[in-house]
């Protein structure tokens, strides 16, 4: 193998380009088992991003269920999940452009099992998601979210439709705000389910409740956990009837039973995670093998890890496995399913046999990580912990730039690409991303930081960003930034910064800052998506968030109330404070993040004569999905930063 040629950093030529990231790529979510089968949900950006549900069979064929033009994908919640369900081999699906929900029996064709919407309604007014199957009475239980009353916000029931025939479905419960997970009992006559009112987020407040059930209607529904101040996640009756739920009173997302007398016994104490922050309906953490053990995945220092869970002892058993980030965890016969990924291999669905630890990933999101001219380059992630402005540490993810045919000159320090993760109850991901891999084969170091407020780290670490976004976060962000630089790992003068969404106004509020310290770090700033008005977001945004600021900065009472924090806090207003070049990506139809609260960033800072690049997205909503998109932004913001900071003009 010939020695590596030598070249600055951030002109290293690279095979993993923007056309593979996009185009190799699939996005795996919502497992699902059913007798011998397994399914999924598969993004597809080659087909405009299109969902498509698949099954393998038993002998091992995969095949579509979903075809042309239908896509499996809900809008409850707008960030949607649990849009698929299977049970006794037929399937049931929201198709995202009508929303309603589908059947399809065997290999046929869809039939539709709900309204269509009214002509012309553009937002598809009755929305489906997170279902199961009664098989005895043939009903699919559910969480409808009903946008039929104009001016008014969107009413989130639990429903039951007949699962043969069309109907809007009849309401088992209502009353809150937001529902989710509605869990039949094994003997059919119970249902669980979650509920919370704003403005709680469900990784702040959630209750778990319990009623009898008749097959239609709900008689004494009992408060089981849960409340403000407590997170309930993935309720799950064991097979001999027992309901097992997620809670963090003790400060750890952490699986209890619930006892007779009402109390809850912590099956395995421990300083770990066994939930997540719910942004999408029917995650799920554990499953149960047996009414003795469960298969249970959950994320201690950051690094996530698979194991069997003895439910009366609490003994946990480690799974030796090559992945570090598991979700979507199923297990039905004795056969386990779930969605992995590690640093070096691309997320996959992955068959396990929990007694031989046998493990075979059986779909991939992309197959370039299986080829040794492509990984030969990538970037293995080095965990760190540094000092934060408050006294505390955070944390974070380092990727040194790393090209097996480059090398740099001795003297030479690399750029640094500081990332924002979204949410910003969310966290970094220490599976493998290519597009983390596109920037460090090029000879660019970056940071995926977890500021305070991140997920993983327990409920305190969560609390640190209340009442302090756009504080913390920015406060994290500039000392993993200088952190690097004191140590010598990065060039301090080639700093830049980039996020999406919630992440996206961690960016602008780092560039905005009044502190020169953290602003005068980073030298540009790429914007996806991201937030700039945070009183816009609050008067504009859509049900499930719409009252998650009140949490993140403060009450907003309007116009005429207590603007205070929401305008120290907003880098629309702050535009003046701003010196540093900013690139924004947006998708023309995100009801999320309006493409107004960008232009008129954008706006802000040409009149200041500051560069400004915007590209506006046709067709694609709060994230893009369309592989042309994907890889146009992708370049788009390396050219920039490259232009105007790295000084790798003509790198490819």
């Amino acid at each position: 193998m010939p020695n590596p040629t030598e070249a600055p950093f951030g002109t290293w030529l690279s095979p993993i380009t923007s056309e593979l990231v996009a185009s190799a790529a699939i996005n795996l979510v919502d497992v699902l088992l059913d007798g011998g089968d397994v399914y999924w949900v598969e993004g597809r950006p080659q087909e405009a991003g299109r969902n498509v549900l698949v099954r393998q069979n038993d002998d091992g064929t995969q095949s579509d269920i979903t075809a042309l033009p239908f896509s499996a994908r809900t809008r409850v919640h707008e960030y949607g999940g649990a849009a698929a369900l299977v049970a006794d081999g037929v399937s049931y699906f929201s198709d995202f452009k009508d929303q309603r929900l589908y059947r399809v029996d065997g290999s046929g064709s869809p039939v539709p099992l709900t309204p269509p919407p009214a002509p012309g309604d553009p937002h598809a007014a009755l929305r489906y998601a997170d279902g199961q199957i009664d098989s005895s009475r043939r009903l699919w239980i559910g969480v409808r979210e009903d946008h039929r009353r104009p001016g008014k916000e969107a009413a989130n029931t639990i429903v039951a439709l007949n699962a043969t025939s069309e109907g809007a479905g009849t309401v088992l419960i209502q009353g809150h705000d937001f529902f989710a997970s509605p869990r039949l009992s094994p003997d059919g006559r119970r249902l669980a389910w979650l509920a919370w009112d704003h403005p709680q987020m469900p990784w702040v407040g959630t209750e778990l409740w319990v009623a009898e059930f008749d097959g239609a209607t709900l008689q004494n529904p009992t408060r089981i956990a849960g409340g403000p101040g407590e997170s309930v996640f993935q309720p799950e009756w064991s097979p001999d009837g027992v309901l097992h739920f997620v809670s963090d009173r003790s400060g750890w997302w952490n699986i209890y039973r619930a006892e007779a007398n009402g109390s809850a016994v912590n099956v395995c104490p421990k300083a770990a995670e066994f939930g997540r922050p719910q942004w999408n309906l029917g995650m799920s953490t554990y499953a149960f093998l047996s009414a003795k053990e469960a298969v249970c995945a959950y994320v201690e220092g950051g690094l996530g890890k698979l194991a069997l869970l003895d439910l009366d002892s609490g003994r946990l058993t480690g799974i030796d496995l090559p992945y570090s980030d598991f979700s979507s965890v199923r297990a039905q016969g004795g056969k386990v399913a779930f969605k992995a990924g590690g640093p070096a291999l691309a997320s996959a669905i992955v068959l396990l046999d929990p007694r031989s630890g046998e493990a075979k990933a059986i779909r991939k999101s992309g197959t370039l990580a299986d080829d040794p001219a492509i990984n030969r380059h990538f970037a293995a992630p080095q965990p760190i912990e540094f000092p934060t402005p408050r006294g505390q540490t955070a944390f974070g993810l380092f990727y040194p730039p790393t090209n097996a045919d480059h090398r740099a000159p001795d003297a030479e320090l690399p750029p640094l690409l500081v990332r924002c993760h979204g949410g910003p109850t969310s966290s970094a991901s220490i599976a493998l991303d290519l597009r983390t891999q596109f920037w460090t084969s090029r000879g660019i170091a970056v940071v995926d930081v977890d500021y305070g407020g991140s997920t993983g780290y327990g409920r305190a670490y969560r609390e640190r960003l209340h009442r302090m976004w756009g504080v913390v976060d920015v406060e994290d962000c500039a000392a993993a930034a200088q952190y690097l630089a004191d140590r010598e790992w990065v060039d301090a003068s080639r700093i830049v910064i980039s996020g999406s969404s919630a992440g996206g106004f961690t960016v602008l509020s780092c560039l905005s800052s009044g502190d020169p310290s953290v602003r005068g770090l980073f030298r540009a700033g790429g914007s996806h998506y991201g937030v700039s008005d945070p009183e816009a977001l609050a008067r504009d945004t859509h049900k499930f968030e719409s009252r998650y600021l009140d949490w993140l900065i403060a009450p907003y009472t309007g116009p005429d109330g207590d603007r205070g924090p929401y305008l120290e806090r907003s880098p629309v207003r702050n535009a003046d404070r701003l010196t540093a070049p900013v690139a924004f990506f947006q998708g023309a139809e995100d009801k999320i993040v309006p493409p107004s609260q960008t232009e008129s960033m954008v706006t802000a800072l040409r009149q200041k004569g500051i560069t400004a690049q915007y590209l506006l997205f046709a067709g694609e909503q709060h994230g893009f999905r369309q592989s042309s998109n994907i890889r146009w932004a992708l370049d788009a913001e390396f050219y920039f930063f490259s232009t105007l900071v790295f000084r790798t003009h003509g790198a490819t």
